[in-house]
C-alpha cells in the first residue's frame, strides 16, 4: 500500500493540524493553521480545506492517492452522521463536518472525538501497538479517555464513551465545568491541580508557590519536586483520585495496558508511582498484576497521528 496515503485532521480550539501520511504511519508533509473559532462555522470549515488542500499540494502526491480523511475533534459529536454536537472552543453546533469534506474532495470522510483518536493512534503506532484490549487517558486541562477492545475502538452507543473526566468520585466534591461534583477532572486534572495550589496560596499558606504570579500544575509539580510541602500534598491527593480513576477503568473493561497522556503525564515518576500504588490497593490483585500503566508514546503529533490512524483504520 505504499503508493496510497491518508490525511489527518486534528482539530482543537485554537489550532487545526493536518498531515499526510502512508499506511505505515509515516508523515509525509504537515501543516498548521490556527482556528479562529471566533469567525464562526463556515470560517472554521474553510481553515479546515484549506489545511487539507495545502498537505496534498505540498506532499507532491496525486489526489487519487489519497484514500480517506480522519477528523479528530473535542466532543460531543455524533460520529455515525459526522456531526460535532457542540463544544465549548469551537463554534460548531449540531453541524455535520462530514459532509461537505467529502463534496469538496470526493474521499471518504471519518470523524471521532479526540480522546477516541488518541486511543486509535497509541493502538495503531504507540505505546499500545502489540495490545488487544488497551484503554487510554488524557490528563491536561481536561480528563477524557477512549478504548480498544478486542482490537476494535469502543464508541458506545452515542459515540461519546470514556468520559473518564466526569465519572464521580466525590459525591459533595468541587463543582466541575460539566456541572456535576465531584468529577475525576474537578479533582485530579491538570486544571484541577493548578486550582487547589492557588486556593492554597490565597489562603496564606507557607509555600513557595506565592512566588508566582501565575500557578498551574507546570508549577506545582516544579515545588514539589523541590521539597514544598503545600506543592507535594495538592499532588498526593490529585494523583490519589487519578489512580481511583485508573482503578475504576481497570476494573470496567480489564484491559492489557493503560496508557496515559496529556500534559499531567509529564510528571513523570511521581504521577505513575502514585497512581500504581492506588490501582494496587483499589483493583482485584489479578487485574492490577495483568495491567500495565505506562505513559504515551505519540508526544505533541498524537493528535494529528490519530485522525491519520483513524482514516487508516476505517480504510481497511
Amino acid at each position: 500500500m505504499k503508493d496510497r496515503y491518508v490525511i489527518g485532521i486534528d482539530l482543537g480550539g485554537t489550532k487545526i493540524s493536518g498531515a499526510v501520511a502512508n499506511f505505515e504511519g509515516d508523515i509525509i508533509f504537515k501543516y498548521t493553521l490556527p482556528t479562529k473559532a471566533e469567525e464562526g462555522e463556515k470560517a472554521v470549515l474553510d481553515r479546515i480545506i484549506a489545511v487539507v488542500k495545502k498537505v496534498i499540494e505540498e506532499s507532491k502526491l496525486d489526489k487519487d492517492a489519497i484514500v480517506s480523511i480522519g477528523i479528530g475533534s473535542p466532543g460531543p459529536l455524533d460520529a455515525k452522521e459526522g456531526k460535532i454536537i457542540t463544544t465549548p472552543n469551537l463554534p460548531f453546533k449540531n453541524f455535520n463536518i462530514v459532509k461537505p469534506l467529502v463534496d469538496e474532495f470526493h474521499i471518504p470522510v471519518y470523524l471521532d472525538n479526540d480522546a477516541n483518536v488518541a486511543a486509535i493512534g497509541e493502538y495503531v503506532f504507540g505505546a499500545g501497538k502489540e495490545t488487544n484490549n488497551m484503554v487510554f487517558i488524557t490528563v491536561s486541562t481536561g480528563i477524557g479517555g477512549g478504548a480498544i477492545l478486542n482490537g476494535k475502538i469502543y464508541r458506545g452507543n452515542t459515540c461519546n464513551a470514556l468520559e473518564i473526566g466526569h465519572m464521580t468520585l466525590e459525591k459533595n466534591g468541587p463543582r466541575c465545568n460539566c456541572g456535576n461534583y465531584g468529577c475525576a477532572e474537578a479533582l485530579a486534572s491538570g486544571t484541577a491541580i493548578g486550582k487547589f495550589a492557588r486556593e492554597v496560596v490565597e489562603k496564606g499558606q507557607k509555600t513557595s508557590l506565592s512566588n508566582y504570579k501565575n500557578i498551574t500544575s507546570y508549577e506545582v509539580f516544579k515545588e514539589a519536586e523541590n521539597g514544598d510541602f503545600e506543592a507535594q500534598n495538592i499532588l498526593n491527593t490529585a494523583l490519589h483520585y487519578l489512580g481511583i480513576s485508573v482503578s475504576n477503568v481497570i476494573t470496567s473493561f480489564d484491559p492489557e495496558m493503560v496508557v496515559i497522556g496529556g500534559g499531567v503525564s509529564k510528571g513523570g515518576k511521581i504521577v505513575f508511582d502514585k497512581v500504581n500504588e492506588v490501582v494496587k490497593e483499589r483493583c482485584f490483585k489479578s487485574m492490577a498484576k495483568n495491567t500495565k500503566i505506562v505513559p504515551a508514546a505519540l508526544g505533541t503529533d498524537a493528535g494529528v497521528i490519530g485522525a491519520v490512524a483513524l482514516a487508516l483504520i476505517e480504510s481497511k
